[in-house]
């Protein structure tokens, strides 16, 4: 089983800059990233129609006790009558418990607890990290994700759970491994079975609706997938997840105003499709000839009006 390990460059203190931009929504908080210690958001000194709602939202410490459940579209929405993970599990454990992100719709939670039991004997780990699901009333988060809003979203790192308990500490601090090589053309030394194991066990999973992958880990699971490969067509590669795999789950019956994605297309996704994400003008872009524009920060106004209620529950 591979060792946790901690970064390289965390030790050498990149990583807390670069988390400390994070938190001030300067970056993209990355799965691997570490919070500077005791750092907690500001107060806001007002709010108005233009406040985006991620300042709102990221500030919500507890669950709304509502009716509904996921509302809205995965990047578009929040989250009523939240669950919260346990910390701890026979076969799971949270990491960087700090965020607050170990939320989800109630079939969320059952389904990571489901995949937590399946991997000693589909992998032959102990079992799974688990890393951002949802805020407490879910919504957008001030960094790291543009989805993970309604409770059905879900980061699994790559890298096996420890046989023993980890204190608060090394879930703040350690770092998952690099599962892509450095050319990003193939993944990398500590790839192995059990990380194609623990993600063919999530995509064969009913609910699963997709799973999100680096485009390195999508081309060694067509390369090495024997058997029934119709489980394929879920995992769909996408920019960064080098350290991690993402699980979105379908909308469930008891959310009704939840949206549901469109389905991912049908075949392997092993062929043309895949060979674009090695192409050289998405390995090397060209530099932008202009600065791009800020990234929109959506508002409350573009959010379901049920968010309006879950944000005012006390």
């Amino acid at each position: 089983m591979h060792r946790l390990v901690r970064s390289v460059r965390s030790q050498k203190g990149c990583l807390p800059v670069l988390s400390l931009l994070a938190a001030l929504g300067s970056a993209p908080a990355l799965a691997q990233d570490v919070t500077p210690p005791g750092y907690k958001l500001p107060p806001l000194t007002a709010v108005t129609p233009a406040t985006p709602a991620k300042q709102l939202f990221g500030r919500q410490t507890t669950s709304a006790d509502l009716g509904l459940n996921s509302i809205g579209f995965y990047a578009k929405g929040c989250l009523s009558n939240g669950v919260q993970l346990a910390a701890t599990g026979q076969n799971w454990q949270v990491m960087r418990p700090s965020r607050n992100r170990a939320w989800g719709n109630p079939v969320l939670v059952r389904f990571i607890k489901k995949l937590a039991g399946q991997a000693p004997s589909v992998a032959g780990w102990p079992g799974i990290l688990i890393g951002d699901m949802a805020q407490p009333r879910g919504g957008p988060m001030i960094t790291g994700h543009a989805s993970h809003q309604i409770g059905l979203d879900a980061d699994i790192w790559l890298t096996p759970m420890p046989s023993h308990v980890l204190s608060v500490q090394e879930r703040e601090t350690t770092s998952a491994v690099m599962m892509v090589r450095s050319d990003r053309l193939d993944v990398s030394r500590a790839w192995t079975p059990g990380q194609m194991a623990i993600i063919r066990a999530a995509a064969r999973d009913p609910q699963v609706e997709r799973v999100f992958a680096n485009a390195a880990i999508k081309k060694a699971l067509c390369r090495d997938a024997d058997g029934d490969r119709s489980w394929l067509s879920k995992v769909r590669p996408i920019y960064g997840h080098d350290y991690h795999f993402h699980v979105r789950l379908l909308c469930p019956a008891n959310s009704p105003t939840c949206k549901p994605q469109t389905p991912p297309p049908s075949g392997e996704g092993c062929g043309k499709e895949l060979d674009y994400w090695f192409s050289d003008a998405v390995l090397h872009p060209k530099p932008p000839t202009k600065p791009p524009p800020p990234p929109h920060q959506i508002t409350m106004a573009e959010l379901p009006p049920a968010c309006r209620q879950v944000l005012a529950v006390q």
